[in-house]
Protein backbone atom coordinates (compact mmCIF):
# COMPACT_ATOMS: atom_id res chain seq x y z
CA UNK A 1 0.00 0.00 0.00
CA UNK A 2 1.51 3.48 -1.01
CA UNK A 3 1.92 5.91 2.03
CA UNK A 4 1.95 9.09 2.38
CA UNK A 5 2.59 12.33 5.20
CA UNK A 6 -0.86 13.32 6.10
CA UNK A 7 -0.84 16.93 6.21
CA UNK A 8 0.72 18.49 8.94
CA UNK A 9 0.97 15.58 11.49
CA UNK A 10 3.95 14.12 10.14
CA UNK A 11 2.64 10.68 9.93
CA UNK A 12 2.70 7.95 6.93
CA UNK A 13 -0.92 7.33 5.86
CA UNK A 14 -2.28 4.84 3.42
CA UNK A 15 -3.93 6.67 0.29
CA UNK A 16 -6.74 4.38 0.34
CA UNK A 17 -8.67 4.17 4.14
CA UNK A 18 -11.51 3.30 5.43
CA UNK A 19 -14.91 5.18 5.16
CA UNK A 20 -18.29 3.93 7.23
CA UNK A 21 -21.11 6.05 5.96
CA UNK A 22 -24.55 4.50 5.92
CA UNK A 23 -23.59 0.97 7.44
CA UNK A 24 -26.48 -1.02 7.77
CA UNK A 25 -28.12 -1.96 11.29
CA UNK A 26 -29.15 -5.35 10.25
CA UNK A 27 -27.45 -7.90 12.43
CA UNK A 28 -26.02 -10.26 9.52
CA UNK A 29 -24.73 -6.71 7.61
CA UNK A 30 -22.91 -5.52 10.53
CA UNK A 31 -21.08 -8.73 11.21
CA UNK A 32 -20.34 -8.40 6.92
CA UNK A 33 -19.33 -4.83 7.98
CA UNK A 34 -16.80 -6.10 10.70
CA UNK A 35 -14.75 -8.58 8.49
CA UNK A 36 -14.80 -6.12 5.58
CA UNK A 37 -12.92 -3.37 8.10
CA UNK A 38 -10.79 -6.26 9.40
CA UNK A 39 -9.94 -7.53 6.39
CA UNK A 40 -9.06 -3.79 5.15
CA UNK A 41 -6.84 -2.97 8.15
CA UNK A 42 -4.97 -6.30 7.21
CA UNK A 43 -4.19 -5.26 3.90
CA UNK A 44 -2.63 -1.41 4.85
CA UNK A 45 -6.12 0.04 4.82
CA UNK A 46 -5.53 1.19 8.67
CA UNK A 47 -6.93 4.64 8.54
CA UNK A 48 -10.71 4.50 9.26
CA UNK A 49 -12.88 7.44 8.99
CA UNK A 50 -16.58 7.62 10.73
CA UNK A 51 -18.47 10.05 12.61
CA UNK A 52 -21.29 10.65 15.45
CA UNK A 53 -24.10 11.37 12.36
CA UNK A 54 -23.10 8.07 10.77
CA UNK A 55 -26.38 6.04 12.25
CA UNK A 56 -26.75 8.41 15.22
CA UNK A 57 -23.06 6.41 16.47
CA UNK A 58 -23.86 2.80 15.52
CA UNK A 59 -20.95 3.02 12.79
CA UNK A 60 -18.79 3.98 15.71
CA UNK A 61 -19.80 1.18 17.50
CA UNK A 62 -19.34 -0.95 14.76
CA UNK A 63 -15.61 0.17 14.45
CA UNK A 64 -15.49 0.22 18.33
CA UNK A 65 -16.59 -4.08 17.24
CA UNK A 66 -13.78 -4.47 14.76
CA UNK A 67 -10.92 -3.04 16.61
CA UNK A 68 -11.03 -5.10 19.43
CA UNK A 69 -8.06 -6.98 20.42
CA UNK A 70 -5.91 -5.15 17.59
CA UNK A 71 -2.56 -2.65 18.59
CA UNK A 72 -4.57 0.59 18.68
CA UNK A 73 -1.21 2.27 17.78
CA UNK A 74 -1.38 0.84 14.36
CA UNK A 75 -5.02 2.51 13.52
CA UNK A 76 -5.52 6.20 12.65
CA UNK A 77 -9.25 6.70 13.83
CA UNK A 78 -11.21 9.56 12.86
CA UNK A 79 -14.62 10.90 13.76
CA UNK A 80 -16.62 14.14 13.44
CA UNK A 81 -18.83 16.69 15.34
CA UNK A 82 -21.80 17.58 14.04
CA UNK A 83 -21.80 21.36 13.10
CA UNK A 84 -25.49 21.01 16.10
CA UNK A 85 -23.00 20.21 18.86
CA UNK A 86 -20.13 22.21 18.06
CA UNK A 87 -19.98 24.71 21.02
CA UNK A 88 -16.99 24.91 23.38
CA UNK A 89 -18.10 22.60 25.75
CA UNK A 90 -20.57 20.66 23.37
CA UNK A 91 -17.21 19.46 20.50
CA UNK A 92 -16.02 17.92 24.07
CA UNK A 93 -19.15 16.02 25.32
CA UNK A 94 -19.56 14.85 21.52
CA UNK A 95 -15.93 13.48 21.23
CA UNK A 96 -16.15 11.57 24.59
CA UNK A 97 -19.21 9.87 23.49
CA UNK A 98 -17.64 9.12 20.01
CA UNK A 99 -14.38 7.59 21.74
CA UNK A 100 -16.91 5.46 24.29
CA UNK A 101 -18.17 4.24 21.15
CA UNK A 102 -15.20 3.45 19.43
CA UNK A 103 -13.88 1.95 23.02
CA UNK A 104 -10.55 4.03 22.94
CA UNK A 105 -8.74 6.74 24.54
CA UNK A 106 -7.99 8.97 21.88
CA UNK A 107 -8.59 10.05 18.40
CA UNK A 108 -5.80 10.18 15.82
CA UNK A 109 -7.93 13.15 14.43
CA UNK A 110 -11.39 15.14 15.20
CA UNK A 111 -13.18 16.98 12.62
CA UNK A 112 -15.72 19.76 12.37
CA UNK A 113 -18.34 17.68 9.81
CA UNK A 114 -19.46 20.85 8.62
CA UNK A 115 -19.73 24.87 8.75
CA UNK A 116 -23.02 25.44 11.46
CA UNK A 117 -24.66 27.65 13.40
CA UNK A 118 -21.57 28.07 16.33
CA UNK A 119 -18.71 30.30 16.07
CA UNK A 120 -16.00 28.85 14.65
CA UNK A 121 -13.63 29.94 16.92
CA UNK A 122 -15.43 28.31 19.39
CA UNK A 123 -15.52 25.17 17.73
CA UNK A 124 -11.63 25.37 17.64
CA UNK A 125 -11.29 25.90 21.41
CA UNK A 126 -13.02 23.00 21.88
CA UNK A 127 -10.51 21.27 19.39
CA UNK A 128 -7.63 22.46 20.93
CA UNK A 129 -8.85 21.61 24.08
CA UNK A 130 -9.56 18.15 23.27
CA UNK A 131 -5.75 17.62 22.14
CA UNK A 132 -4.18 19.06 24.94
CA UNK A 133 -6.14 16.78 27.14
CA UNK A 134 -4.96 13.96 24.80
CA UNK A 135 -8.26 13.15 23.71
CA UNK A 136 -7.29 13.67 20.00
CA UNK A 137 -3.82 13.81 18.47
CA UNK A 138 -4.69 16.26 15.98
CA UNK A 139 -8.06 18.62 14.53
CA UNK A 140 -9.22 18.95 11.10
CA UNK A 141 -12.36 19.96 8.85
CA UNK A 142 -15.04 18.52 6.52
CA UNK A 143 -16.16 20.20 4.01
CA UNK A 144 -14.43 24.11 4.14
CA UNK A 145 -13.70 25.93 1.03
CA UNK A 146 -10.68 28.34 0.66
CA UNK A 147 -12.67 30.96 2.77
CA UNK A 148 -13.71 28.68 5.10
CA UNK A 149 -10.18 27.12 6.06
CA UNK A 150 -9.01 31.02 6.04
CA UNK A 151 -10.88 31.60 8.98
CA UNK A 152 -10.24 28.37 10.77
CA UNK A 153 -6.42 28.52 10.20
CA UNK A 154 -6.66 32.17 11.85
CA UNK A 155 -8.74 30.72 14.71
CA UNK A 156 -6.16 28.75 15.65
CA UNK A 157 -3.22 28.28 17.46
CA UNK A 158 -2.50 24.61 16.22
CA UNK A 159 -2.21 22.91 12.95
CA UNK A 160 -5.61 21.99 11.09
CA UNK A 161 -4.61 18.48 9.56
CA UNK A 162 -6.89 17.63 6.55
CA UNK A 163 -9.84 18.88 5.18
CA UNK A 164 -12.48 16.01 3.97
CA UNK A 165 -14.30 17.05 0.36
CA UNK A 166 -16.36 15.64 -1.94
CA UNK A 167 -14.02 14.62 -4.92
CA UNK A 168 -14.54 12.32 -7.65
CA UNK A 169 -14.53 12.33 -11.27
CA UNK A 170 -17.19 14.20 -11.67
CA UNK A 171 -16.79 16.45 -8.82
CA UNK A 172 -12.84 17.95 -9.72
CA UNK A 173 -13.73 22.00 -9.19
CA UNK A 174 -11.68 21.62 -5.95
CA UNK A 175 -8.74 21.51 -8.07
CA UNK A 176 -8.51 24.71 -9.19
CA UNK A 177 -8.37 26.40 -5.73
CA UNK A 178 -9.55 24.56 -2.73
CA UNK A 179 -6.44 21.80 -3.40
CA UNK A 180 -3.86 24.16 -4.09
CA UNK A 181 -5.12 26.41 -1.25
CA UNK A 182 -4.77 23.16 0.97
CA UNK A 183 -1.17 21.67 -0.16
CA UNK A 184 0.21 25.48 0.50
CA UNK A 185 -0.94 24.83 3.85
CA UNK A 186 0.14 21.15 4.84
CA UNK A 187 -3.59 20.50 4.83
CA UNK A 188 -4.53 16.85 3.77
CA UNK A 189 -7.06 16.72 1.37
CA UNK A 190 -9.30 13.60 2.22
CA UNK A 191 -11.75 12.93 -0.37
CA UNK A 192 -14.62 11.55 0.35
CA UNK A 193 -17.32 9.75 -2.17
CA UNK A 194 -14.49 8.69 -5.17
CA UNK A 195 -17.11 6.67 -6.85
CA UNK A 196 -19.82 9.60 -6.51
CA UNK A 197 -22.71 7.32 -5.86
CA UNK A 198 -22.16 6.01 -9.31
CA UNK A 199 -21.23 2.90 -10.97
CA UNK A 200 -18.19 3.16 -13.07
CA UNK A 201 -18.83 4.37 -16.66
CA UNK A 202 -19.99 1.03 -18.49
CA UNK A 203 -17.97 -0.78 -21.43
CA UNK A 204 -18.83 0.33 -24.69
CA UNK A 205 -18.81 4.24 -23.78
CA UNK A 206 -15.89 6.27 -24.59
CA UNK A 207 -15.45 7.05 -21.06
CA UNK A 208 -15.87 3.53 -19.94
CA UNK A 209 -13.66 2.26 -22.42
CA UNK A 210 -11.30 4.36 -21.69
CA UNK A 211 -11.14 3.44 -17.86
CA UNK A 212 -11.01 -0.25 -19.16
CA UNK A 213 -8.19 -0.35 -21.13
CA UNK A 214 -6.04 1.65 -18.70
CA UNK A 215 -7.21 -0.79 -15.96
CA UNK A 216 -5.85 -3.94 -18.69
CA UNK A 217 -2.59 -1.89 -18.42
CA UNK A 218 -2.17 -2.71 -14.80
CA UNK A 219 -4.26 -5.61 -14.21
CA UNK A 220 -6.96 -3.72 -12.38
CA UNK A 221 -10.15 -2.83 -12.01
CA UNK A 222 -11.81 0.03 -13.68
CA UNK A 223 -12.55 1.18 -10.02
CA UNK A 224 -9.05 0.62 -8.90
CA UNK A 225 -7.93 3.00 -11.67
CA UNK A 226 -10.61 5.49 -10.40
CA UNK A 227 -9.00 5.80 -6.99
CA UNK A 228 -5.63 5.46 -8.45
CA UNK A 229 -6.35 8.84 -10.48
CA UNK A 230 -7.73 10.71 -7.47
CA UNK A 231 -4.77 9.71 -5.17
CA UNK A 232 -2.33 10.88 -7.93
CA UNK A 233 -2.10 14.37 -5.94
CA UNK A 234 0.93 13.69 -3.12
CA UNK A 235 -1.59 15.79 -1.09
CA UNK A 236 -4.74 13.54 -1.68
CA UNK A 237 -6.01 10.80 -0.05
CA UNK A 238 -9.55 8.79 -0.31
CA UNK A 239 -11.57 6.95 2.07
CA UNK A 240 -14.30 4.65 0.44
CA UNK A 241 -16.85 2.99 1.72
CA UNK A 242 -17.09 -1.27 1.74
CA UNK A 243 -18.74 -2.99 3.75
CA UNK A 244 -18.29 -6.34 2.20
CA UNK A 245 -14.70 -8.11 1.85
CA UNK A 246 -14.33 -8.57 -1.96
CA UNK A 247 -15.05 -4.80 -2.29
CA UNK A 248 -12.50 -3.97 0.22
CA UNK A 249 -9.61 -6.07 -1.37
CA UNK A 250 -10.77 -4.44 -4.34
CA UNK A 251 -10.50 -0.72 -3.05
CA UNK A 252 -7.37 -2.00 -1.63
CA UNK A 253 -5.43 -2.69 -4.77
CA UNK A 254 -6.15 0.63 -6.11
CA UNK A 255 -3.47 1.37 -3.89
CA UNK A 256 -0.79 -0.37 -5.04
CA UNK A 257 0.13 0.87 -8.34
CA UNK A 258 0.47 4.00 -9.78
CA UNK A 259 -0.69 5.71 -13.22
CA UNK A 260 1.53 7.14 -15.98
CA UNK A 261 1.42 10.91 -16.94
CA UNK A 262 0.02 10.00 -19.79
CA UNK A 263 -2.69 7.81 -18.27
CA UNK A 264 -3.30 10.95 -15.75
CA UNK A 265 -3.77 13.14 -18.77
CA UNK A 266 -6.66 10.82 -20.62
CA UNK A 267 -8.38 10.65 -17.85
CA UNK A 268 -8.13 14.18 -16.63
CA UNK A 269 -9.55 15.30 -20.46
CA UNK A 270 -12.42 12.64 -20.66
CA UNK A 271 -13.66 14.20 -16.97
CA UNK A 272 -12.36 17.53 -17.16
CA UNK A 273 -12.13 20.45 -14.39
CA UNK A 274 -14.57 22.87 -14.54
CA UNK A 275 -13.38 26.07 -16.91
CA UNK A 276 -14.61 28.72 -13.93
CA UNK A 277 -14.95 28.48 -10.10
CA UNK A 278 -18.09 26.93 -8.61
CA UNK A 279 -18.58 26.94 -4.76
CA UNK A 280 -17.55 23.38 -2.85
CA UNK A 281 -20.30 20.87 -3.57
CA UNK A 282 -21.45 18.43 -0.80
CA UNK A 283 -23.02 15.64 0.16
Amino acid sequence: MIKRTFGSTGQLLPVIGQGSWNFSSERSEIEKASVALQTGIEHGMDHIDTAEMYGEGRSEEIIGQAIGGLRRENLFLVSKVLPGNATYKGTITACEKSLKRLKTDYLDCYLLHWRGPHPLSETIRGLEKLIDDGKIRSMGVSNFDVEDLQEALESASKPIACNQILYNLYTRAPERRLMPFCSKNKIAVVAYTPFAQKKPPQKGTITGDLLQEIANNHDASPSQVILAFLVRDENVFTIPKAAEKDHVLENAGAGKFKLTESEIKRIGDAFAVPDHDIPLQTL
